[in-house]
């Protein structure tokens, strides 16, 4: 399967100008390049390092949506089948978003097609975050709000433009906004391509990461510390109605929590932007590893638990306005009979 990278991020805050330093870089890779742009010119494409291991292919009807996301599945399909007559060779897939596009769709044509879903491997979901900006743009841009929230992978451009303090402040909105995703900073576009390439963020493993730093209000280790309740990112004076929630309990019974997780699904779907849970459930030596992006979620087994490490389920969910006590009600419920008589 061949890896597919979603390069997003607000109008300026340096997309093109990390491309350019990734096809200037020996990377081994030959790499094509989806470029989207609203309006009838797309002049970001000329603005990129032409080369041999390079194949463009232009998008310029607009942001890639919904109601242009046939195209974006025609052009998938077209690189595909030139692939696979000879006439066209490339290791590797990115996507480039124009700054007004919500990842939501993209994301979910790789997996709503049979064909894409097939040939196409998702790698991540790559944000740009212009720190000159941006509190602007998250104040007055509600897809740039969920651009970060959709992100396996922040990378924080201009930050020689603002003070130290600045910087802070934004970081701390970020990590509210999204804990998954690690935050790095990138000067003048300089970033290796192991840094943004290869992360593998849609595999079903069994690992999941999150700030700690900025839970609330138990910092401690989420593998051992017995929750009972979701832990939520401090919220400080933002407004922002895209957060972070984590859900903690013990094991779970298999039906109980298959039921929960598709009513959830089915009433919250469209408002829950990404979500992944490593779960414990009872009788059952793997965990269980859940991972989805608003209706489209997937489920599979992992590895199996190590004798020593206690069996507690945990749940990542990033969303908008979500119904936080019933949720914990819920999961809190999901509870095989045995871990909540001994809770």
């Amino acid at each position: 399967m061949t890896p597919a990278t979603i390069l997003t991020g607000f109008l300026g805050a340096g997309k093109t100008t990390l491309l350019n330093t990734l096809l200037r870089e020996n990377h081994g890779e030959k790499i094509a390049i989806i470029e989207n742009e609203f309006g009838e010119i797309n002049l970001d494409s000329r603005l990129l390092a032409q080369g041999a291991d390079v194949e463009i292919v232009e998008l310029t009807n607009g942001c890639v949506c919904c109601t242009v996301r046939g195209e974006l599945t025609a052009a998938l399909q077209d690189l595909l089948e030139r692939r696979d007559a000879g006439t066209l060779a490339f290791d590797r897939l990115i996507l480039e978003t124009t700054g007004l596009a919500d990842p939501a769709p993209i994301i979910q044509t790789f997996f709503v097609d049979e064909t894409l879903r097939e040939r196409f491997q998702l790698d991540a979901v790559i944000t740009l975050v212009d720190s000159e900006h941006a509190q602007k743009q998250l104040n007055e841009h509600r897809v740039a709000v969920s651009q970060i929230g959709f992100a396996d992978r922040l990378l924080l451009t201009k930050t020689d433009r603002v003070s130290d303090d600045d910087k802070a402040l934004l970081i701390d909105r970020l990590r509210k906004i999204n804990a998954r995703a690690p935050i790095l900073e990138v000067v003048h576009g300089q970033l290796s391509h192991k840094d943004w390439l290869g992360l593998h963020a849609f595999n079903l493993e069994s690992t999941l990461a999150i700030d700690e730093a900025y839970v609330a209000p138990n910092t401690s280790s989420l593998a051992f510390v017995p929750i009972r309740q979701p832990r939520t990112l401090l919220n400080r004076s933002w407004n922002d109605n895209i957060a972070s929630h984590l859900f903690e309990a013990g094991e779970m019974d298999l039906a109980h929590v298959g039921a929960w997780m598709e009513s959830l699904i089915e009433s919250q779907g469209n408002d829950m932007l990404r979500y992944k849970g490593i779960l414990a459930i009872a009788g059952e030596p793997r965990r269980l590893i859940v991972q989805g992006v608003h209706k489209v979620v997937g489920f599979d087994y992992g590895v199996p638990w190590r004798p020593e490490e206690p069996r507690r389920s945990v749940l990542v969910v990033i969303g908008r306005d979500l119904p936080i006590e019933a949720m914990k009600s819920g999961f809190i419920a999901a509870q095989s009979a045995q871990t909540a008589q001994l809770d």
